[in-house]
């Protein structure tokens, strides 16, 4: 009968007294192994269709996807959670809204959503002051559990700022007190909790 290792993973390992049968013998150890080695997949697809059956993810499995460039874990709960950056993905602007230069966007790290770049009105006219007004709605996946609200910088005057929120619904909207052409993201940054 197969003993375990000492470090309390259970991993086990043939002793002389086993039958000898070096495919049965082994097969337990290199299982046990690879669940708690890093597992590669060219997607999340193919992790989905592997790990099923006998072979589930359990928590605390780790995971590098190919095709997404990125580390997952899994946790207690049955979620794959990535640990490492999203790619940024375009925020699409309400009509009447653009980018102001670069590409603004948003990504999701670790259980939150980071955005980055400005937006201006589409016709380069300053804001509608005193009023909040849609710029942009997110994903559902980038959406946050409650409204969460932000001070953001705008224009390149010292004292300029607007106010973001973010709603539940996935609307962003903004306010601001003074004529100003664009608003920044850059540090907009909350929990999807």
């Amino acid at each position: 009968m197969p003993t375990t290792d000492g470090y309390g993973q259970k991993v086990p390992y043939p002793v002389m007294s086993d039958a000898p049968n070096i495919e049965l013998a082994f097969q337990g150890a290199v299982n046990a192994l690879t669940k708690q080695t890093v597992l590669r997949f060219a997607n999340a697809n193919e992790r989905s269709a592997t790990l099923m059956g006998a072979f589930a993810a359990v928590p605390g499995m780790l995971s590098y996807l190919i095709a997404e460039d990125r580390w997952d874990q899994f946790d207690g709960d049955g979620v794959w959670r990535p640990l490492t950056p999203g790619a940024w993905k375009p925020i699409t602007f309400a009509s009447g809204y653009t980018a102001f230069g670069g590409s603004p966007g948003y990504r999701i790290v670790n259980g939150c959503v980071e955005m980055r770049g400005a937006f201006q009105r589409t016709s380069g006219a300053t804001f509608t002051t005193n009023t909040e007004i849609t710029a942009f709605t997110l994903p559902t996946e980038a959406r946050p559990g409650t409204a969460r609200s932000f001070i953001a910088a705008a224009t390149f005057n010292v004292g300029f700022s607007a106010r973001l929120v973010t709603r539940v619904d996935g609307t962003v909207t903004y306010s601001i007190a003074h004529a100003a052409t664009f608003i920044y993201l850059d540090n907009v940054r909350y929990s999807l909790a």
